[in-house]
């Protein structure tokens, strides 16, 4: 539903991809940046209609306001006049207007929970949902002072006893109070973000950095293989946010890491775009600066290396990070395995990130094998040329056994995956054989 406009995230030649299941942008009218919309938020102009008034919705009134001039929408509890963000949202307005009127906190988290609406919406909040009446909050009875708590570590149950102080029946158990869905599923949460200090940022590519940031003292972030986080910071006022997938140290022998406990570290390879909005900020903060991460996220299942014999891994630019940990995991863990083998897309020599560390893990291991193809190569280039294609990927794809079990994980930008996604199912691979890291 709600997006960070295209300036943000991705930018347009942006390779940080991060869940399967993209979805197609809407080209924005001159004058409709993330930049141009953070100015309309500091104008002072009233983009609610109710000249700073806040109000509680009913659900007749919510319902009401489902026109494209006359938008309102309520995420989790709260309700926003998104009518002056239409022509701000590269998802176009159709997309928003999907939850015209209604509560649009699923849909809004089947898209891009991790957007920080409260933040890029402040400006348009109309107020909160109103509470129907109801009984009176607490119990319908009442129970005796003593009762027990019973935690089941293990399941992650708690179990509260209570005793009625009649031995009557009770028709209900009363009205809960406010705040009582504290303990709700993790789908309906919002991210939670810790504040991590950058520690060291060193150069990979004459455009893309490494950097390392250690987690708060008594805190532990395990992000999953094939999974990623949010790294958001504060741009003119306003919380910025985009994905990223953290990388292992696997492949960093060139990388001194300072002498502190692994598990506090988690890393980034991350492209500079120097017209970009984020990342320039990212690359001017200084050594000791915060930078919020949030939790992991993503739909990768480690159960889809099981019982695997062969793995493709297809990357372009930065869609290598999440073949970062996926390669890591799959020589070390996977005891049937014959076969690992990278395809990485590039545009030039200077672009290709850790080339040299993997020419040596090619050569240590004699499972892996790596590939480097590039769009503009300089005449003295010798290896392959070109784009994704039928003939690249029919070469590259061979199965060690005719029968052997095939997982082929391919990240990059929208256009490199999409199509590669198309000449795979063409080449016969099934949709259980093939993973996506799309945004």
């Amino acid at each position: 539903m709600l997006n960070v406009p295209s300036q943000s995230f991705p930018a347009p030649s942006s390779q940080q991809r991060v869940a399967s299941g993209g979805r197609s942008k809407v080209p924005l009218k001159q004058g409709r940046s993330l930049m141009d919309w953070i100015r309309l938020t500091k104008s002072g102009k009233d983009l609610t209609g109710l000249r700073g008034r806040l109000i509680e919705v009913t659900e007749e009134e919510l319902k009401k306001h489902n026109k494209k001039d006359d938008c309102w929408i309520c995420i989790r509890g709260f309700v926003y006049n998104v009518s002056p963000y239409m022509e701000y949202h590269p998802g176009g307005e159709d997309e928003l207007m999907r939850a015209a009127g209604s509560d649009g906190t699923d849909l809004f988290d089947q898209v891009h929970r991790w957007v920080n609406y409260e933040s890029m919406l402040k400006e348009c909040l109309v107020g909160r949902m109103a509470i129907k009446p109801a009984v009176p909050k607490g119990l319908s009875r009442e129970i005796q002072e003593d009762f027990s708590v019973r935690v089941v570590e293990n399941v992650g149950k708690i179990e509260i006893v209570l005793k009625k102080k009649e031995n009557t029946s009770w028709k209900r158990l009363g009205h809960p109070l406010e705040n009582h869905n504290l303990l709700i599923p993790k789908k309906d949460t919002g991210l939670y973000y810790r504040k991590c200090q950058l520690i060291s940022k060193e150069g990979v590519t004459h455009d893309t950095k490494l950097f390392c940031l250690m987690l708060p003292a008594s805190t532990h972030l395990q992000v999953p293989v094939g999974q990623h986080v949010y790294l958001k910071l504060t741009i003119t006022g306003t919380e910025i946010v985009k994905p990223y997938t953290p990388v292992s140290d696997f492949l960093l022998s060139e990388f001194k890491e300072p002498v502190l406990l692994n598990n506090k570290y988690i890393y980034f390879l991350i492209k500079i775009y120097p017209a970009g909005l984020f990342t320039p900020e990212l690359d001017h903060l200084h050594i000791g600066d915060f930078v919020s991460v949030s939790n992991p996220e993503g739909n990768f299942k480690i159960s889809q290396f099981r019982e695997l014999e062969d793995l493709f891994l297809l990357a372009a630019g930065t869609g290598f990070t999440p073949m970062v940990k996926i390669l890591n995991y799959a020589l070390t863990n996977i005891p049937g395995l014959r076969k690992v083998k990278l395809m990485f897309f590039n545009k030039t020599e200077d672009d290709i990130i850790w080339r040299s560390q993997l020419e040596k893990l090619a050569f240590k291991d004699k499972r892996f094998d790596v590939e480097f193809v590039l769009s503009a190569p300089t005449s003295e280039w010798n290896g392959k040329r070109g784009y994704i294609s039928p003939a690249l990927l029919s070469q590259f794809l061979k199965r060690s056994l005719d029968n052997s079990r095939v997982l082929i994980c391919i990240c990059g930008p929208t256009p490199f995956t999409e199509q590669g996604i198309r000449l795979l199912h063409d080449l016969n691979f099934s949709k259980d054989e093939i993973h996506s890291f799309t945004a």
